[in-house]
């Protein structure tokens, strides 16, 4: 999966799809397309965490990005957060789905164009996931970029605090 992962960042063109990732989905195996979508669900179920984890350290700074120049990008950011949390979800339910379906590929009953379908919804699946993640680790960087900014600020006006010279 990781190498699948691998390949579809560095194939990732929202505009274009590339030939060569479809051919790769259509070689893989039915066990290592449950592996690919077992993987892809472990990944969003984590992503939902640091959404999370990133929506509270943002609620912990709040008088800070009130207070500042920042609270347009906060609010921006906040927004995209919530955005992206319920994108999350109906991707994971569309994942779990998929996995799912994998066991009627499997069984005994042979269905004109049901692996071709099969594996066209993995690849918009597994693009759709990482395009996800893609988006996210974006998103990440930029709240990161934002706490910096705000502690970088408390530690300048606790240091330039005059008349404070009691060592802490």
């Amino acid at each position: 999966m990781t190498v699948l992962l691998s390949a579809f960042y560095a194939k990732i063109n929202i505009m274009h799809i590339n030939p060569s990732s479809i051919k790769y989905i259509e070689w893989r195996s039915p066990e290592g397309l449950h592996e690919d979508t077992i993987t892809c669900l472990s990944e969003l179920r984590f992503l939902k965490s640091e959404i999370s984890f990133l929506s509270n350290l943002i609620k912990s700074h709040t008088l800070e990005l009130l207070s500042e120049d920042l609270f347009e990008e906060s609010r921006k950011i906040a927004l995209e957060l919530s955005k992206q949390k319920k994108s999350v979800k109906p991707l994971i339910k569309k994942l779990m789905k998929h996995s799912n379906t994998l066991e009627t590929l499997l069984d005994d009953i042979d269905i004109p164009d049901e692996e071709d379908e099969y594996k066209t919804l993995h690849y918009q699946l597994m693009f759709e996931t990482v395009a996800n993640l893609s988006k996210f680790k974006k998103l990440k960087r930029r709240v990161f970029r934002l706490i910096k900014k705000i502690l970088k600020e408390k530690k300048k006006r606790r240091l330039l605090k005059p008349g404070d010279t009691e060592v802490k």
